[in-house]
Formats: structure tokens, C-alpha cells, sequence
């Protein structure tokens, strides 16, 4: 964890949008750059679900970005976690989602703006000004007017075209709704974010010069068109205490490893002859995996092994379990199905009874075959699965299932939260629906309002989950690793 100075605060912030695509993560990212330029550190935060802005933030701040999100987390678990990742931060800075009282019901549940008074932080506002002037002031004051719990203390104006249409926008907010516009976006000619189904395109696909470029150039607009001491007064202070870091002897009641003890059995640990592996897929193919899952299952005792399903020849030999999360394998269809070598040692190893558990991607890749633009390409085979790809969503937005079947991860009658962000068609699968582990209470799943592919070890869902709010993720998963075996 960072250090900061004995009575020293932290600048806490939101930075939010009218909508999606109104530059908030534009925003967002440059502001973290142009902070952390300032030899401060900045810990980073996303209102989920969200992986890609997550992974932007996260190579701004230099740190990890966590996410922070109302329908997936109880309040106590947000407050602790923002707590405890925020501690000894100079700034700690939550990027929204979507608009910002746009959530799940028609009285904003699950919004950013519920976000920000949960935690009682100030909001800052980004707008798209594209093609309008003094309306922005009327979208403002609507903000400002609908719920007088959320404090917006500043306007961000983005896709600015000249110097007038700034000054008349400026002008119009700061008259009507007495928020001061902290900064501006100019229009540019090129999109420093390309936008795809999901969003922003993620930072893997970019390279490492690329992203760097792109974090670069936003962090000298902030420096260039923000008035960033402005904002950090606006920001909330706050003392955080440093929440302690607990040996496995020492782990909370609701951590993982408290899980993972069974009826009737000791909860002392005793010694473990080997450390547990978790093998954990992570390339351009695969790229959504929340920071706090990872963390979850080191504190539980493993130890993670990243692996590049592109390159990597096989899974290595020692590993306990296998963790396939989300992305994008259909971007990486070919060099998946040239990776002959690699595929097959999946295949193998969920025949011998590793364990694997599988999220969206995951699942794609442990199919059969994925179809793109009518060509097929073989994956690694474990459930005989083929699927496509379709330019519309076949799932989009939070979810929820209850466990009815016999698996290795989860036990039935257990009600897990999750999201869903999914674009794949189902093909061809002569599988039976009731035979799925998961029944579908919200959400769309695999198939007939059910998800969960079972084969001897091995799960594979649509649903992703988000461990702070659900500790039988990882218990499940290090308990299938073998962890169990140290009480």
C-alpha cells in the first residue's frame, strides 16, 4: 500500500456522465494521468460492472483500479473496500457508469449517483457539448435538481469546437446552476478511444507504446485545459485509517478461506507440503478479470500463474485449477485455433479432472468451435459447443442465478449476483437446458434461462462474478483447488 504523510487526507472524487460515450472516461483517465504526472498517487475506481475502463484507469494511476458497484456489493463491503484501497492515497478517484442516475429501476437503484451518496463524495460532471450551447446549462440544472443528496461541484465540458461555443456553454452553467466548468475536451480530429459493442476498446488490443501514447496525450489535454488545482479543492478530504493486513491465521469471519471450512472439520490450518497453483488465462484474448478476484484467491492461499492462451505451448504441469475469465476471443479467433498444441493441453487436462472455472470468454473458448464472418475456428473442445458472433447483444446487464445442480464450485441453493456482457450466439449444442447447474432469477444465461456447462470439473458460464460481494466465489474455487486440504 501506498504511504502518505501522518494526518495527511485523501482527495476523494466522482467523475460522471449524462450518458454513455459523454467522455467521462476520456475524462477520467486523463485526470489520473495528469496526477499522478504530478509525482502524486492516485488510486483508481470504477462504478461497475466494467472491465475496460477499469483496465484504462488502472494503466493511468499506474496501480490497480477496483470496482465499486451497488447491486453486485452490500454497502458495508463497498465502504470497507473503498476504505481500504484508498488509504494512504494522495487522491482517490471513482469513474461512473453510463448517465449518472441511470440504473436499473426508474429511481436510479444501483446509479452512480447512488454510488456517490453512499460514500458522500462530490461529483464532478463531464457533458458531450457536441452541436449545442446553452441546453448543456438546462442538462446540468436537471442533474442538479433531481436528487438534492448528489453534490455536483463541477462541469467538465467535452467536444468543445472553438473558444466561443467554450465561453457561451461556460457562461450559461455557471449563470444558471452557480457550478463552475473546471475544464474543457476539445473536439480532435481522431478518437483517442475507438468505441466498440462493449465501449471504449480495451488498452490489451492497443500495445504498450499505443496505450502509453494514448495515456500521454490525455494526460496533457488535463494539463492543458483542466484547472486541476481547481478541481482538487472541489474534491472531498478524507482520513482514512488503514485497514490491517491479515495473516491466514488472522482472516476475517466473511474472508474466503472461512468458507472454505466444512462441517465437522478443525478449522486449524496445518501445514501445506506444496503451495496450490491456480493457473489464470491472460492475453489480448483474455482480459476481464476484476483485480479483486485475483487478490481474493492470493489471500486464500494460491499462488496465480498468468498464462497467454496465444503463446503459451501447454498449461504447465503442476497447476491445481484453472481460471478462464472474459474478453474478447473472437478478436483472437485465429491465433486460439493455430495454438494447436496449447488446445489440446486444455482439453486434456479437463479430461484428467482439473478443475476449471470458466466466465463468458472462458466459456467461448472451452467450446467446440467459434464461428466468425462464416469461417470456423476449432477451440479446445471440452464441451461440444459451437458458437458465433452477433453485431447485436444477446446479453447485456446485471444477472442473477440460484445453483440447483450438483458442480464443482458452487452448492446448490446458493443465490450468486453477477453481469452479464455477451455478443455470442449459440450454434449448435445438443445438450439439454436441465442439465445446466445455474437456473437463471434475472438475466439471460446459456440457454432456456439456465447457465452452467458441467463436465467432470469443470464450469463454464455466461455470468461473472464480482468476489467482495460473493466470498463463495473464491471459497469455491480454492476449495476445488485443494485449499480445503490445509484445515
Amino acid at each position: 500500500m501506498c504511504k502518505q504523510q501522518e494526518g495527511a487526507t485523501t482527495g476523494c472524487l466522482v467523475i460522471a456522465g449524462l450518458s454513455g460515450g459523454s467522455g467521462k472516461s476520456v475524462a477520467s483517465v486523463a485526470l489520473t494521468a495528469a496526477l499522478r504526472r504530478s509525482r502524486k498517487v492516485v488510486v483508481p475506481f470504477k462504478k461497475g460492472p466494467d472491465y475496460i475502463d477499469a483496465g484504462w484507469m488502472s494503466t493511468a494511476a499506474g496501480r490497480p483500479c477496483y470496482n465499486l458497484d451497488p447491486y453486485l456489493m452490500s454497502e458495508e463491503v463497498i465502504a470497507t473496500s473503498f476504505q481500504q484501497q484508498a488509504a494512504g492515497a494522495d487522491f482517490a478517484l471513482v469513474e461512473g457508469n453510463r448517465g449518472l442516475y441511470d440504473g436499473v429501476t426508474a429511481e436510479g437503484g444501483f446509479s452512480t449517483a447512488e454510488l456517490a451518496v453512499q460514500l458522500d463524495l462530490p461529483i464532478v460532471l463531464v457533458v458531450n457539448c457536441s452541436k449545442t450551447t446553452r441546453t448543456v446549462a438546462a442538462l446540468v440544472l436537471g442533474c442538479q435538481e433531481l436528487d438534492k443528496r448528489v453534490r455536483i461541484v463541477g462541469v467538465i465540458l467535452n467536444q468543445i469546437a472553438t473558444p466561443r461555443h467554450e465561453r457561451i456553454i461556460t457562461e450559461a452553467v455557471e449563470k444558471y446552476t452557480d457550478i463552475p466548468v473546471v475544464g474543457i475536451i476539445p473536439r480532435m480530429k481522431t478518437d483517442i478511444f475507438p468505441m466498440r459493442h462493449l465501449g471504449v476498446t480495451p488498452h490489451q488490443e492497443y500495445g504498450a507504446a499505443a496505450t502509453s501514447g494514448a495515456v500521454e496525450q490525455l494526460a496533457a489535454i488535463a494539463e492543458e485545459h483542466f484547472d486541476l488545482q481547481r478541481i482538487i479543492d472541489l474534491m472531498e478530504q478524507r482520513s482514512f485509517t488503514p485497514l490491517p493486513s491479515l495473516s491466514s491465521s488472522e482472516r476475517s469471519p466473511d474472508s474466503p478461506m472461512d468458507s472454505l471450512k466444512q462441517p465437522g472439520r478443525a478449522g486449524k490450518r496445518k501445514p501445506v507440503s506444496k503451495p496450490i497453483r491456480i493457473g489464470v488465462l491472460r492475453d489480448a484474448a483474455f482480459q476481464f478479470y476484476y483485480q479483486e478476484n485475483l487478490e481474493a484467491l492470493e489471500k486464500g492461499g494460491a499462488e496465480l500463474v498468468m498464462i497467454n492462451a496465444l503463446t503459451a505451448q501447454a498449461l504447465p504441469d503442476d497447476l491445481n485449477a484453472l481460471y478462464i475469465g472474459g474478453g474478447f476471443p473472437e478478436t483472437s479467433a485465429a491465433q486460439l485455433a493455430d495454438n494447436v498444441s496449447f488446445r489440446d493441453s486444455v482439453y486434456q487436462a479437463a479430461e484428467q479432472g482439473l478443475p476449471m472455472y470458466a466466465e463468458c470468454g472462458g466459456l467461448i473458448f472451452l467450446g467446440q468451435a467459434i464461428i466468425i464472418q462464416g469461417k470456423e475456428y476449432p477451440l479446445a473442445g471440452v464441451f461440444p459447443v459451437t458458437l458465433s458472433m452477433s453485431s447485436k447483444p444477446q446479453a447485456h446487464g446485471y444477472s442473477a442465478f440460484r445453483v440447483d445442480r450438483e458442480n464443482p464450485f458452487y452448492q446448490q441453493g446458493t443465490l450468486i449476483k453477477g453481469h452479464e456482457f455477451r455478443y455470442s450466439v449459440v450454434e449448435k449444442w445438443d445438450g439439454d437446458p436441465e442439465d445446466l447447474a445455474l437456473q437463471m432469477e434475472r438475466g439471460t444465461g446459456f440457454q432456456g434461462k439456465r447457465d452452467g456447462l458441467i463436465k467432470k470439473n469443470v464450469l463454464a458460464m455466461y455470468t461473472h462474478v464480482l468476489a467482495p460481494g460473493t466470498p463463495e466465489w473464491a471459497a469455491g474455487l480454492l476449495r476445488a483447488a485443494g485449499v480445503d486440504e490445509a484445515f
